[in-house]
């Protein structure tokens, strides 16, 4: 019966937290600030979520963060997506073969 009662709130604040700013909000926001705020949002709570993913995925810490500084390197100097995640793969894949 508890998971119920569970599943009602994670429901009712998921709905507050969609519906609310935009019945509150109904003009556009002119503040610099909260609209910088709010324009990062999405790319923090993607790296949020990913970040620990990296370290933990591996059997080797040494080879996680091998591979997260190299990938960080190659999109840094402009390299694409799939070539910086098969690079990433290949070092980890090394890297655990050999140590």
């Amino acid at each position: 019966m508890n998971i119920y009662i569970y599943i009602a709130c994670m429901a009712g604040v998921t709905f507050l937290i969609r519906v609310l700013p935009l019945t509150l909000i109904r003009k556009e926001i002119k503040n610099k600030t909260l609209r910088s705020f709010l324009y990062y949002v999405p790319y923090v709570t993607l790296s949020v979520m990913t970040f620990p993913a990296i370290l933990h995925a591996t059997q080797s810490p040494i080879a996680a963060a091998a591979a997260l500084v190299a990938g960080i390197l190659l999109a840094w100097f402009g390299r694409s997506l799939f070539f910086v995640a098969v690079s990433s793969c290949v070092i980890v894949f090394l890297l655990e073969l050999f140590l």
